[in-house]
């Protein structure tokens, strides 16, 4: 990846991007950590049912006595297995579908790009429910769904990339030295678009865990008792006037996340537009 480190530092500059990066670390150690951590997300207590955040609850009870805090936990492992389920599917099918299409043009071009339009024709809601009507409800089947309504944006983002780089010079020469056409596509172009590739992974992230909870929020995602923020949604919406917390806490856990996925998508494209300008001045310069 080109500048690898000075993206970071220059991602650890900017506060938005700072505070979304410790926001998402702080919430993947969780999820990582949750049972040693003591979290339990199936206890119940009917005696404690709907209780108030407290020292004892920090974000309450579900109508079960379950603690909402380790349903939020376990629910923040539900969506970030799934989108990063999702986004391997996705870039491992993608990738290369763009690698190609890009390359060689033609009718490998014209049929590649035909399947990634109907897929962008279809509603990714409508087809992920499809797919799940299909498979049934369980998170294989919602990963599934995610990563192939993913698969669109990969093809496009890397086939732009390969149509820019094409007629560079340090792939011609490439070329020129008798450089297969699988050693100019993964040795020489896919290294120097894995920028662009890592902006579509942070942007697939967001609409990944979005999608994944629309899903559960209208009953078909991830089956209970595995939680969910989506689900914790679905049912906390029947409690709003006795238990606002029940729905306003995943509520607010889940928009932070892709608010935090947002933002440091934001800040990547922001950085290596400035990058792209700086090298082509350069170039402009020095010709």
């Amino acid at each position: 990846m080109r500048g690898g480190a000075r993206i970071l530092r220059e991602l650890v500059r900017r506060k938005g991007a700072l505070l979304s990066l410790a926001f998402l670390a702080v919430l993947v150690l969780l999820a990582v950590f949750a049972v040693a951590l003591g979290f339990d997300p199936v206890k119940q207590n009917i005696l404690h049912s709907l209780e108030a955040p407290s020292r004892a609850y920090w974000f309450g009870t579900d109508e079960l006595g379950r603690d909402i805090l380790s349903r939020v936990v376990y629910g923040a492992r539900t969506s970030l297995m799934t989108a990063g389920g999702a986004v391997v599917l996705a870039g491992v099918i993608g990738v290369p579908m763009g690698l190609v299409a890009g390359f060689f043009g033609g009718w490998r071009d014209a049929v590649l790009m035909r399947a990634v339009d109907v897929l962008l024709a279809l509603p990714a809601i409508l087809f992920a429910l499809a797919l799940i009507a299909v498979f049934g409800r369980s998170q294989g089947a919602a990963m599934l769904a995610v990563g192939i309504t993913g698969i669109p944006g990969f093809a496009r983002i890397v086939r732009a990339q390969v149509l820019s780089l094409r007629q560079r010079d340090f792939v011609v020469a490439v070329e020129a030295f008798g450089g297969s056409s699988g050693y100019s596509m993964f040795r020489t172009i896919l290294p120097n678009s894995w920028n662009q590739i890592l902006v579509q992974v942070v942007v697939l992230c967001s609409i990944a865990i979005l999608l994944e909870a629309a899903l559960a929020f209208l009953g078909v995602g991830v089956p209970p008792p595995t939680p969910s923020w989506g689900e914790m949604l679905r049912t906390g919406k029947s409690y709003l006037h006795e238990a606002p917390y029940y729905a306003i806490l995943p509520g607010l856990a889940l928009t932070l996340t892709i608010l935090s996925f947002d933002t440091i998508g934001r800040s990547l494209t922001a950085i290596l537009e400035n990058e792209d300008a700086a090298v082509t001045r350069a170039e402009g310069v020095a010709s």
